[in-house]
Formats: C-alpha cells, sequence, structure tokens
C-alpha cells in the first residue's frame, strides 16, 4: 500500500484530501493534534494523534507507516487571532512545519505538498494575482505560510526535498455525498457563518466593512470548491511521484464575488432569507484577491467543475442540513 502523511487531516481541507486520496488508490495516513480538527472526520484511513512540535512522535509515525510523500495542511488560520497573536501562528505553523520538514527529510520521504495560501500577496489593489507576484502579507498567519515556502526551498537546496506548493484562495463547499464538511470552533468563514444566521444558530452574520472600494462597499474573494482544491493535491502528488520540480502553483478560478454577492446567493439557493447586519474592517483584511493565474490548469491538467457559488454553498448547506454540523 502506497502511504501519504497528512497532517491536519482531521481538519476541514485535509478531511476532504484524505477522501480524494483513498479513491485515487492511496493510504492517508492522518496525523492531527485535533486543536481544530475532529476525530470522526477521520474516516478514509489511519489516524495518528500527536503535534507537529513533537519530533519523537513524528518520527515514530515515519518508521512505522513509510509514507511516500506528505501533504501539510496542519495550521492555525484565524487572521484576527494572528492579528492579536502573531507568537502563537509563528510558533504553531512555522516551528511546527520545521519539526515536520527535518523529520521527512530524516526519514527519507522526500515529496512534500504544501497548503500556502494567497494571503501572501498582500493586498495589491489592480495587480494580477500570478505565481510570481510580489508576496506582502499582512499578518502573522500569511507571513507564516510566506516563511515555510522559503524553509522549503532552503531544504531543497539542502537536501533535495521537492516540494508542490498551492497557494489557495478561499475554500468553500462540502463534501457532495456528506461524508465530510466544513466544521470550525469557532467558525470564521463566511459561507458557514451565513448558513448558521439563515438556520438561527446565531442572531446575524456580521459583514465586515461596507466602505472598501468596490461596486457595493465589501471586499472581494475568488472562491473555490474544497473537492476541486483537494483534486489539485492529488494532481501535485503524482507531479512529483513523476519526478518533476518543485512548483509553485494558485488555486482560484479567476473569478471574484463581493460580499454581498455571496449573500444573494445565498439567499436564492436556500430560498431564506440572510439576516445580518454591518461591521467595521477587520484588521488584517486585503480588499481583492483574486487569482490571474492558469498555470494548475496548463500544467497540472486541473479542472475546478464545481466551483461555482452555486455549487459551493448548495454542498455546504446539505452539510448543514445533515446534522453533522452541529457537535
Amino acid at each position: 500500500m502506497t502511504n501519504v502523511l497528512v497532517t491536519g487531516g482531521a481538519g476541514y481541507i485535509g478531511s476532504h484530501a484524505c477522501k480524494v486520496l483513498r479513491a485515487a488508490g492511496y493510504v492517508p495516513v492522518t496525523y492531527d493534534n485535533l486543536s481544530t480538527g475532529w476525530a470522526d472526520s477521520v474516516k478514509f484511513g489511519p489516524f495518528e494523534q500527536g503535534d507537529l512540535t513533537d519530533r519523537a512522535r513524528l518520527d515514530d509515525v515515519f518508521a512505522r507507516y513509510k509514507p511516500v510523500a506528505v501533504m501539510h495542511f496542519a495550521a492555525f488560520s484565524q487572521v484576527g487571532e494572528a492579528m492579536r497573536e502573531p507568537g502563537k501562528y509563528w510558533y504553531n505553523n512555522v516551528c511546527g512545519s520545521l519539526s515536520l520538514i527535518e523529520a521527512a527529510v530524516a526519514a527519507g520521504c522526500m515529496d512534500f505538498v504544501f497548503s500556502s495560501t494567497c494571503a501572501t500577496y498582500g493586498d495589491q489593489d489592480g495587480v494580477v494575482l500570478d505565481e510570481n507576484s510580489a508576496q506582502m502579507p499582512l499578518n502573522a498567519y500569511a507571513a507564516s505560510k510566506r516563511a515555510i515556502e522559503d524553509i522549503l526551498k532552503d531544504f531543497e537546496a539542502s537536501h533535495g526535498l521537492k516540494s508542490v506548493i498551492f497557494r489557495y484562495f478561499n475554500v468553500a463547499g462540502a463534501d457532495p455525498e456528506g461524508e465530510v464538511g466544513e466544521h470550525h470552533q469557532p467558525e470564521t468563514h463566511l459561507i458557514p457563518l451565513m448558513l448558521d444566521a439563515i438556520e438561527g444558530k446565531r442572531p446575524a452574520l456580521t459583514v465586515f466593512g461596507t466602505d472598501y472600494d468596490t461596486a457595493d462597499g465589501t471586499c472581494i474573494r475568488d472562491y473555490v470548491h474544497v473537492m476541486d482544491l483537494v483534486d489539485a493535491h492529488v494532481l501535485g502528488l503524482k507531479w512529483l511521484e513523476q519526478g518533476k520540480g518543485s512548483r509553485v502553483f494558485n488555486l482560484g478560478t479567476g473569478k471574484g464575488f463581493s460580499v454581498r454577492e455571496v449573500i444573494d446567493h445565498s439567499r436564492s439557493v436556500t430560498n431564506r432569507p440572510v439576516p445580518f447586519e454591518e461591521g467595521p474592517r477587520r484588521a488584517g483584511d486585503a480588499v481583492c484577491l483574486v487569482s490571474g493565474s492558469t498555470r494548475a490548469e496548463t500544467e497540472l491538467g486541473w479542472s475546478p467543475t464545481r466551483s461555482t457559488l452555486e455549487a459551493m454553498i448548495s454542498d455546504a448547506w446539505r452539510w448543514h442540513q445533515t446534522g453533522h454540523y452541529d457537535r
């Protein structure tokens, strides 16, 4: 069996990645400390509970499973928290990743797929964001991800570690079959917060900032369906297996939607009103983040088939209504 170590495999994106890895013939070995993930989301392979900073635990897992590659999702990712507690993000994201990378190299596991973020580009008004755009992170979350990208480059130069780095735009939706879905505690993502408000689980959605320099005053994001996103990760893994070199790929659709547009689509999909209130901007939020790259499509052969607002909201809504969301 071909094992792949999936850090953060009990989380939102990691659990979906485990599902597609299993379907592609791999055995996903989840490594997660459950600080933000859920044990009942680990359904597609073995589970090893542990922290990335625990090098002895990592060494043991690498020795027992002998994975052919690492797929690294584990990270703290709340922008607001990162602005308030930058040290938490530098320690967890960077020190944890360094420990993981060193353990992988020591074990001879030299293919590494990394979950980065478009937030490393910062706020570049009017700039088409492709993989060569300047990286100017606005917060410790984004800065920590950029630092890990740099660490991977250094370990390639020193040890030959090969990596595929994916810079995500906004991930949304859920497994259409309902086996896994999105749930954070606390919840910070727009669509699940909005669905909570629709179902009366919170008083109202707060729209953070209505005075941005956009058509309707709210910030704009490029949304990609989680299943399309994790399909790209399997393609990235195969890219490395084929002996191709390290590469960075943006994962976005090239089309942006404002917060108000997402609210309008949610109203249409659910056929229910969306209670919301206006609030001030959040520190560290960019005005507009939209991918201007087709590299993933042209080089990886990636084709995002579910990344419409209708599909993302519909799949998330279906997940909400299964009852799995209420943990």
